[in-house]
């Protein structure tokens, strides 16, 4: 892997656990030399994580709308892509990265997870998506998916392509060594 984007709240949540694991993992690209591809904010733990992997001399490139920019923009990256659509943040944060990480985060964050978790479930891609479970921020959602599969809405294949982890540590050596399963889209024909 040369790169993971990372998707994450631009809020630092309610527990300081959250923050800390972002700089963990900000920390651990950079000694991985790794590069950061995240949403290009200096707020929450979109910032915590840039900042933390450029205080290692990590390589961070940032991808923001120039809505957004205006308002949060991180002006000290190693590269920062202004774009103009949601659209094209999505697409070129794809293009540039090997793996997906999601931390902690609202609606941008599950949004942006789960369009990479559909695109592999179709076979567009085989890169590694995974879930950062921070205090167990995820229990519930992981829950959620397991029962999407009980219930037939879910390939077990494509439930196994979700990599969880609690630590940064533990969801990189995830997203390293996995192996995407073959599986039809379809359950039922």
């Amino acid at each position: 892997m040369h790169a993971v984007c990372v998707n994450c709240g631009s809020s630092p949540g309610a527990l300081p656990a959250y923050a800390e694991a972002a700089r963990e993992l900000g920390m651990l690209l950079a000694d991985k030399r790794i590069t950061l591809v995240y949403g290009g904010a200096r707020v929450g733990l979109m910032g915590a994580v840039a900042d933390a992997a450029l205080a290692r001399g990590g390589r961070v490139v940032g991808v923001v709308p120039s809505s957004i920019n205006d308002r949060v923009g991180y002006n000290g990256l190693t590269e920062l892509h202004v774009v103009t659509t949601m659209h094209e943040r999505k697409k070129l944060m794809f293009d540039l990265s090997d793996a997906f990480i999601a931390l902690p985060g609202g609606l941008g964050t599950f949004e942006e997870i789960f369009e990479v978790l559909t695109w592999a479930q179709l076979g567009h891609h085989a890169k590694p998506c995974g879930f950062l479970n921070v205090c167990g921020y995820y229990d519930q959602l992981i829950a959620f998916l397991d029962h999407a599969v009980e219930q037939r809405f879910v390939k077990p294949a494509h439930r196994a392509m979700i990599l969880v982890d609690g630590t940064p540590a533990g969801l990189l050596a995830r997203c390293a060594a996995y192996r995407p399963a073959k599986a039809e889209k379809w359950l039922d024909r």
